[in-house]
């Protein structure tokens, strides 16, 4: 039943998923994290919930120009249904609006392999990934990402490497002016700071850190399969693939630098995250495994949220 609808691309994929996330982003704020909101703070709850339901949008634009899935709903389907496995991220606004940021980045760099237009598409790649900066500092390290995509597809071309250097310019200037705008000029040199809570990282939640280990250890195995499988594919696919596992490891470096007590960023992790899974699931051929798989992959994660309310 799951994969007669969701197997295909149809609008009606999005009302549901738009749907559910939107009952559970405030089943989450009330019941788990238990928030109590002024009217300044539901506007702006209301505000990260539209940038959240945005985000949906961005992933299935990627993942179909790209051609990174087949021609289904899968990747919204997973995307969403991660939000399940960890529902804490959805207290984190700056990891809802850091990853939309760096989703419109990887947006750009996916889209050089057809190597026009390189030059614009460096320097928009590069002002997401710097405004995605701005909620977590440590989120510069996706320049990485921007770095090696130039170097696998025209590094040769010098122009390529200092249109970086404009949109870093450029993105400096916007930003210092809207922050005298705002009275907050030292707020970039306060911000940058690149700190790392050590108590945070030493003394993990139990719970979160299992789960989180089990879910880096399962997308590393599906990782690894794909590369195998993709490599029957052709090259194209291969390297695409590797700036998408590479988008996984800085995220989840990332992930942690950035993790305190307040903060749950393994949110930018989901998008890679998503390809992995999608992949796997395309290549199951028997239709009632398939379907047993997807079923679990609804029922698990629904189950361990309500085991986590009803515990907590």
């Amino acid at each position: 039943m799951i994969s007669s609808i969701f197997g295909k691309t149809k609008p009606i994929n999005f009302i549901i998923l738009l749907g559910f996330l939107f009952l559970f982003y405030w089943a989450v704020q009330i019941y788990l994290l238990q928030s109590d909101f002024s009217t300044n703070q539901l506007v702006l709850e209301i505000g990260v919930l539209c940038v959240l339901l945005f985000s949906v949008f961005v992933v299935d634009f990627i993942v179909n120009r790209n051609k990174l899935t087949g021609a289904n709903s899968y990747a919204i389907f997973f995307y969403t249904l991660l939000f399940v496995v960890f529902p804490e991220t959805l207290g984190d606004s700056n990891a809802i609006l850091c990853s939309l940021f760096l989703l419109l980045a990887t947006r750009r760099l996916l889209s050089i392999r057809s190597l026009k237009d390189i030059k614009s598409k460096v320097f928009d790649a590069t002002l997401w990934v710097l405004a995605a900066s701005l909620f977590y500092d440590w989120a510069l390290l996706y320049m990485l990402l921007v770095f090696v995509t130039i170097y696998i597809y025209e590094p040769q071309n010098i122009r390529n490497w200092l249109v970086i250097f404009s949109a870093a310019f450029s993105f400096f200037m916007v930003t210092y002016m809207v922050l005298i705008l705002a009275d907050n000029p030292s707020f970039l040199i306060s911000h940058y700071t690149f700190a790392i809570d050590y108590a945070a990282f030493y003394f993990p939640k139990w719970d979160s850190s299992i789960k989180v280990s089990a879910y880096v250890i399962i997308n590393l195995i599906l990782a690894f399969w794909l590369f195998l499988s993709s490599g029957k594919s052709g090259t194209g696919k291969t390297i695409i693939m590797r700036l998408v596992a590479l988008s996984f490891v800085i995220g989840l470096l990332v992930n942690v630098l950035v993790l305190t007590e307040s903060t749950y960023a393994i949110m930018i992790t989901f998008f890679p995250s998503v390809i992995f899974i999608c992949n796997y699931i395309e290549s199951i051929k028997r239709r009632n495994l398939l379907e047993l798989a997807l079923v679990l992959s609804v029922v698990a994660p629904l189950f361990a949220f309500l085991v986590k309310l009803w515990v907590g």
